[in-house]
């Protein structure tokens, strides 16, 4: 006898694959599924295995990683009118996927319009000094208005961080030539300085050879001796009466 299947009973079997197929879903650890019944949210489910009514019920995808986002370059002018170019990069995740879905019609799009916006406004409100010393509050302040703003997304930025500030070629030429005249200032106030305890050095050294008038006889021997070890030459060089008293008493007494 032979049994023979026919078109009737492969059709229902591809319906029951079919249906299967759409009704089966499968999300990893990282991923949610928000759950519409009849257009009405029902449920956020996930992770493991998910069961649909096909054609009832459906499912969107929520990814619940860290996402990184560049912020690509802006054009901010200053509060002292210097025009600059700033970009950075922004770190957030879903941590509620309904609202995620249902808060507004593209979160990643949203965020990272409002993450241009703000960081024109914040770098706007500094001078152009601030933004190249004080970037850690820059960063916290960005980070703080976008965790504000996203939180009914279901959205927590966790970091931002101001990548490059790309200067006018006229402010870095203007830059270069104050920061080589701070270091000009730097060595002259050295110089000065140096100059000014060797003047209080030599200020204790006469104070304490004029102390012992003998000290001060073999200094100025010292001093003769020096030069003409250096010299070869004749000096004309001044002797004081102090070193020769003792040989015209000498003189005298004979």
């Amino acid at each position: 006898m032979e049994f023979g299947i026919g078109t009737g009973t492969l059709v229902l079997i591809g319906l029951a694959v079919l249906f299967l197929w759409s009704a089966v879903k499968i999300l990893p650890e990282y991923e949610r599924g928000v759950i519409f019944f009849l257009g009405r949210f029902q449920a956020v489910k996930g992770p493991g295995l998910i069961l649909l009514i096909p054609g009832v019920q459906k499912m969107l995808k929520v990814s619940l990683r860290t996402v990184t986002m560049d912020v690509p370059p802006q054009e901010v002018i200053t509060r002292d009118n210097v025009s600059v170019r700033v970009n950075a990069v922004i770190y957030f995740r879903v941590m509620m996927p309904d609202k995620a879905i249902i808060a507004v019609e593209n979160f990643l799009y949203a965020t990272s319009q409002l993450s241009q916006t703000t960081l024109r406004s914040v770098c706007g409100q500094r001078e152009l000094d601030e933004l190249l010393t004080e970037r850690e509050k820059i960063n916290k302040s960005i980070q703080e208005i976008l965790d504000r703003q996203t939180d009914p997304w279901g959205i927590k930025v966790s970091l931002v961080e101001v990548k490059a500030i790309d200067l006018p070629e006229e402010m870095k030429r203007a830059m270069a030539k104050q920061a080589e005249a701070e270091r000009e200032k730097r060595a002259k106030i050295i110089h000065a300085e140096g100059e000014l305890m060797a003047s209080h050095k030599i200020l204790e050294a006469s104070n304490l050879l004029s102390q012992n008038p003998v000290s001060l006889q073999l200094r100025y021997l010292q001093t003769l001796t020096e030069i003409a070890a250096e010299k070869n030459s004749t000096i004309l060089f001044p002797l004081p009466m102090d070193i020769i008293k003792p040989f015209l008493k000498g003189m005298k007494t004979e």
